[in-house]
């Protein structure tokens, strides 16, 4: 019998100790990286996943770790770290990385695998996530919508995708190759810009948000900015009505609440820079006009400036 393949989590965030616990349900040998809240309550009580797919909470054994080291003999690393975080968490792994393992960026942004490229020289996978998932404590996971993949190379990349996908398939992830995940993961960047920054200045979820005429109107603009923005790039992108798809997303995730609303009821620092920020620093690049996605970027970052400087008293 084939041994299987050993899987490490870095960033034992709500995405990471969803995506990692499924597989680990599933019987592959999981570590999560994770904080000291996260290890004492797995150790406590297990991986708990709240899911509307299962009746009753799962409690899933699974095996936590403290330190970048215990990537050492991952056949596979799921790199879930805040984007903030990309440069110095990936080189605090790749020292012990295992000739061969794959690295899969599973983050929000499009730049992470490039960023990836140039603070390690590690060749990652980029991969589009959908799901709609939040720690509600220590250990527990909320699963609320969707929880599918998208994963490919960028151009000139080798990094092989055939070990996430039979790590899904095993885990019953839905999880979709593609040759060029440039235009997946732009696809996710429009969608994230219409909800993240909304969200977080709204305190309101998906379902709620798409109710709404003037928010769906809000979506259509910060949506076709992000689009001009990629097109101005060169990024290829297909025949689609992206401000559909983002509309769509609602109906697929109503209870989902943003990442960038996550992080600032946590007082955290949010990934706004890798969103509607990044839209508006390459937008302004290249001479496209990108007012609505600069406006909810400064927004955010007032909010989180002024949240952040009351932890500090």
């Amino acid at each position: 019998m084939t041994e299987a393949p050993r899987i490490a989590v870095l960033g034992a965030g709500a995405v990471g100790c969803y995506f990692g616990g499924m597989m680990a349900r599933a019987g592959l040998p999981v570590t999560l990286i994770a904080r000291p809240p996260h290890r004492e309550a797995i150790a406590s009580e297990g991986l708990v996943i709240e899911s509307f797919r299962f009746p009753e909470p799962l409690r899933i054994p699974i095996e936590t770790a403290a330190e970048p080291e215990a990537v050492r003999g991952a056949a596979l690393v799921l790199f879930c770290v805040k984007t903030v975080d990309t440069e110095n968490a990936v080189r605090q792994i790749a020292p012990y990385l295992d000739r061969g393992a794959v690295v899969v960026s599973m983050q929000n942004g499009v730049d992470n695998v490039e960023r990836i490229r140039t603070a390690s020289g590690v060749d990652a996978l980029g991969c589009a996530v959908y799901v709609g998932v939040e720690m509600r404590a220590p250990g527990i996971v909320r699963h609320s919508g969707r929880g599918d993949l998208i994963v490919g190379r960028f151009p000139g990349s080798n990094a092989p995708a055939e070990l996430v996908e039979s790590c899904c398939a095993a885990a019953g992830i839905p999880c979709r190759r593609v040759d060029d995940i440039r235009p997946p993961l732009w696809t996710k960047m429009f969608i994230n810009c219409a909800y993240n920054a909304v969200s977080a200045l709204g305190h309101s979820r998906y379902g709620a948000m798409a109710q709404r005429q003037d928010i769906r109107e809000l979506t259509r603009i910060v949506v076709n900015e992000a689009v001009s923005v990629a097109r101005a790039e060169g990024v290829p992108l297909p025949d689609e009505d992206f401000v559909a798809t983002a509309w769509n997303l609602a109906a697929s995730m109503p209870n989902a609440m943003s990442s960038t609303a996550q992080d600032l009821l946590r007082g955290k620092r949010t990934e706004i820079d890798s969103l509607n920020g990044y839209i508006a620093r390459r937008g302004q690049q290249h001479g496209v006009a990108t007012p609505v996605n600069q406006t909810l970027y400064t927004l955010v970052k007032l909010l989180e400036d002024s949240l952040l400087a009351s932890q500090k008293g």
